[in-house]
């Protein structure tokens, strides 16, 4: 008796090991995901990171001072780490941010992307009045006949995404905000299939418009 349940028992730890083998995953590949996913982020060498290599470009603490350069301040963290990744790639094109992304790792993007993300953004505004209140048609209707959704159904009435699959767009510049839908629109940003099928159907009157309805989003 006691020598089956000794055979039962290594026939239990056994076989899900060899399940995995013959589905094609490698059992120390596996235990380097395990790994990943179970380390946390350092802020301390994200706050490093962010100040030796952001920081001239999106400011202190996350929060761009230049109109033309993104506030990364409270943004999703997984979206910055997959932005940081496809800059490294090519996927997405940017040739200063290619060079900076270049020289990170995958520790090193996820440090900077959750501490900017601790970070307090500060509020945006809109500026122009005769195209605020299209920009939030759009935003919250869409265009029916054109088959646009409302932008809020994926960033969220206030602008503040849903974590992980929809970034946080409320209270961005809005000058940056109209060249990333603009690159959508005219396929220079390749990096977002349903940005891309949206962005095609806007001209650039409802392109500023959105942009500076959402700059004022809170």
């Amino acid at each position: 008796m006691k020598l089956f349940l000794t055979s039962l028992l290594a026939a239990v730890l056994v076989v899900p090991a060899m399940s995995s083998f013959a589905a094609g995953e490698a059992p120390a590949a596996a235990v380097a995901v395990a790994a990943v996913a179970v380390t946390k982020p350092d802020l301390v060498k994200g706050e490093a990171s962010f100040n030796a290599v952001c920081v001239s470009c999106h400011g202190v603490g996350g929060n761009s001072g230049t109109p033309v350069n993104p506030k990364l301040a409270q943004q999703h963290p997984e979206y910055l780490v997959k932005q940081l990744q496809e800059f490294k790639s090519g996927k997405r094109k940017n040739a200063v941010m290619q060079g900076f992304a270049s020289a990170l790792s995958d520790d090193d993007m996820k440090n900077i992307a959750y501490w900017a993300t601790s970070q307090k953004a500060k509020p945006g505004f809109a500026k122009d009045k005769e195209l605020v209140a299209l920009g939030e048609r759009i935003y919250r209707g869409g265009i029916s006949d054109r088959q646009v959704p409302a932008c809020a159904g994926c960033h969220s009435p206030n602008g503040a995404g849903i974590p992980s699959q929809y970034p946080r767009l409320g209270g961005q510049h809005s000058e940056y905000l109209a060249t990333q839908l603009t690159s959508f629109r005219d396929g220079i940003r390749k990096n977002n299939l349903q940005m891309t099928q949206v962005a095609a159907k806007l001209n650039d009157r409802e392109i500023r418009a959105l942009a500076d309805y959402v700059a004022g989003l809170r």
